[in-house]
């Protein structure tokens, strides 16, 4: 199969592509949860890998916005927030989403470090994400608020993060309705 991925900013995308991706993400994740992507989380800043299959058609995606993330010893680091992969579960399987997150991996050197949260951790570590292995926590108005619930936190090394200690405690600012996911 013949995949192509396209990386586009939130602002260059019509609304008619805005809901193919939206509903994308609900076909994937089988919920409607994601009608306020573009509301809520990405209405603006994002950078979107499109990954399309040999007949044009999108069927694989993530986004990466900037957050804040601060490892244990280091000011918060400029970081890619991998959000929202979703391959439409009829084509999984197939590279599309390998496809996508190898270019994304190529994309995002302009950042300090890369970093998401799943449950898929094996499929992420093939392309150099790192499970965090300590403690993890939020910052909301100037306070740390640990987050000991939260688990699947990787991080992708760019070329310029820091000496990291994955053990130590990582920390990521308030967004609206969360910290990590």
């Amino acid at each position: 199969m013949t995949i192509s991925v396209a990386v586009r900013t939130t602002e260059d995308l019509t609304p008619a592509e805005r809901s193919r991706i939206a509903g994308l993400c609900n076909d994937a994740n089988d919920t409607d949860a994601f009608g306020d992507l573009f509301v809520v989380y990405v209405p603006s800043g994002g950078r979107h890998f499109l990954g399309f299959d040999h007949d044009g058609v999108l069927a694989s995606r993530a986004v990466v916005t900037t957050r804040w993330v601060q490892p244990s010893g280091y000011p918060p680091q400029r970081t890619a927030f991998v959000d929202a992969v979703a391959t439409d579960p009829t084509r999984q399987r197939a590279g599309l989403s390998s496809a996508v997150m190898r270019r994304l991996g190529c994309e995002i050197d302009d950042f300090e470090l890369g970093c998401l949260q799943t449950d898929l951790r094996g499929f992420y570590e093939q392309f150099g994400w790192e499970r965090w292995r300590g403690p993890l926590a939020g910052r909301r108005d100037g306070l740390l608020v640990p987050t000991p619930g939260q688990h699947g936190v990787m991080m992708l090394r760019l070329p310029s993060t820091p000496r990291l200690n994955t053990n130590g405690l990582l920390s990521i600012e308030w967004q609206p309705d969360r910290f990590w996911a």
